[in-house]
């Protein structure tokens, strides 16, 4: 790709940009959130049309005009928002617009489901049915299905963004795995990620881009000091430290949520915590050890099979929402896209939309004054662009998760649920909301966060649970923990009585 340029109305995504791709190389895209690594990879998977530029494949210049195009010239796209559609199954994904055929008749019975196992055990998942719906999967599964989707074409450049996010290190491991064999067969393969330390490890080469133009390109991913690459990002020195913890959190306060005895059959064992005001404490496990079961079981959106929550000495209603968030329970999810914003509402609606009522005058929406308390909100967490009528959609994610904090913020929420908080938000982005949050904690804030990475638990958090298996197997003050400690706890650990 030379010269690429795309522009959409007031925004120059791509100013010129480069980009060189060779044959069984793992080649790294960086860059912050609106830096135009999206547009770029789309520009390249046939989704986007370049205003200027040339895109050359195996020599000859060609011309990508839908995805399509770009399919069946071997390149395929893993987008981290995964497109599947839920109500088909897992083969029907697979092989969904190149259905096997047989005689010129598509073929969806016993052929495809063969073919999609093959894919399966390839990919080191032979569990995964393929009659099974894409619905019922979890988010690791599906990415997975996306993976078998891209190598049931005769592909020869796959182009993988954020593909760890919602993975955990098992899983992770063979992903990379995964990217080795396909490299070893000659196929290239675009990695995107906000992780530097899978860039050390997957790496061959990095194109770092900035403000839609490629500031740094074909960098030795192993060789290039970590700093560099950071500066490159941002544009400036981002040191990796987290706010300052307080010396002694929220003392003799008593707490504002107690959770006892709360268990749900198959997902977690009785679990029992209190959180302070002022007080962080995080929730550290692997993917599937019921980090995430937990904080929706406490937010109601589960029903537990036994166990209660506690707000301020009053046991909330079990499986209520509406109760949760009227005793001052405020959920900022895992998948924020599809489970915490009305992404094409706009910044006001999104951060008005849980206290619609503190602005409705006689049966009418008072808008003027929703517009100006979203904006005192969202100003005081310093989203940007500071436009209250601005798309939620267009946001990067670092704004967008501040939306959905400016929401609880607005609702004068007590308790803040942190789930993956910092999930594709970029290194500059994540400093600001490590700030934030502290922010919000030392005004006396509650918070109880899970992160599958552990630097940020143990940074942003007072006191930590590990979980293992739906089970607390240890407790303790986050700087008692290292993460080597954790890992072997949530690797092996037992069980506490």
């Amino acid at each position: 790709m030379a010269g690429i340029t795309k522009s959409f109305p007031g925004v120059r995504a791509l100013d010129g940009v480069d980009l060189e791709v060779r044959s069984g190389e793992v080649h790294c895209l960086l860059g912050q959130n609106g830096a135009g690594k999206s547009t770029l990879i789309k520009v390249l998977a046939g989704a986007h049309q370049p205003d200027g530029g040339e895109i050359t494949w195996g020599g000859a210049p060609v011309t990508l005009r839908s995805p399509i195009a770009a399919m069946r010239l071997g390149i395929a796209t893993i987008y981290q928002e995964l497109d599947l559609v839920e109500g088909l199954s897992v083969a029907e994904n697979v092989f969904l617009g190149h259905e096997p055929t047989a005689a010129g008749f598509v073929v969806r019975g016993r052929r495809a489901r063969a073919a999609t196992a093959a894919l399966l055990r390839r990919l080191g998942h032979p569990e995964l049915e393929p009659g099974r719906p894409v619905g019922e999967l979890s988010a690791a599964q599906r990415q997975i299905v996306s993976m078998a989707r891209a190598l049931s074409h005769d592909v020869r450049l796959i182009v993988m963004d954020e593909p760890s996010a919602a993975l955990d290190p098992d899983e992770v491991e063979n992903l990379f795995r995964i990217v080795t064999d396909l490299t070893a067969e000659g196929v290239a393969v675009v990695y995107i990620s906000h992780r530097l330390e899978e860039i050390r490890r997957i790496g061959d080469r990095v194109t770092v881009l900035k403000d839609g133009r490629a500031v740094a390109g074909g960098l030795p991913a192993r060789q290039t000091p970590t700093r560099d690459i950071v500066a490159l990002m941002t544009g400036r020195s981002v040191e990796y430290v987290f706010p300052e913890r307080p010396v002694a959190p929220a003392p003799g306060r008593p707490p504002v949520l107690k959770v006892e005895g709360l268990t749900r059959a198959g997902e977690f064992a009785p679990v029992d915590l209190e959180l302070r005001p002022g007080e962080i404490v995080g929730l550290a496990g692997l993917v599937g050890s019921g980090r995430s079961e937990i904080l929706e079981t406490v937010y109601g959106a589960r029903r537990p099979t036994a166990g209660r929550v506690v707000v301020d000495g009053r046991p909330l209603r079990p499986g209520s929402v509406r109760a949760a968030v009227r005793a001052g329970l405020g959920l900022a999810p895992e998948e924020r896209k599809a489970q915490g914003l009305l992404m094409l509402e706009s910044v006001t609606r999104n951060v008005s939309v849980s206290s619609l009522s503190r602005f409705s005058r006689g049966g009418w929406l008072d808008r003027t004054a929703e517009r100006d308390a979203a904006r005192r909100a969202t100003r005081e967490l310093s989203l940007r662009p500071d436009n209250p009528d601005a798309r939620v959609r267009t946001l990067s994610g670092g704004n967008q998760q501040k939306a959905v904090l400016a929401r609880w913020l607005l609702r004068g929420c007590r308790v803040l649920l942190l789930d993956e908080p910092t999930r594709g938000v970029d290194v500059g982005a994540r400093a600001e909301l490590y700030a934030v949050i502290r922010r919000l904690a030392d005004d006396g804030l509650a918070v109880l966060l899970v992160s599958s990475e552990v630097p940020e638990v143990l940074g942003l958090a007072d006191r930590v649970l590990v979980l293992r298996e739906g089970h607390v197997v240890h407790t303790a003050p986050a700087g008692e923990l290292d993460e080597h400690r954790v890992l072997d706890l949530v690797m092996e650990g037992s069980p506490t009585p």
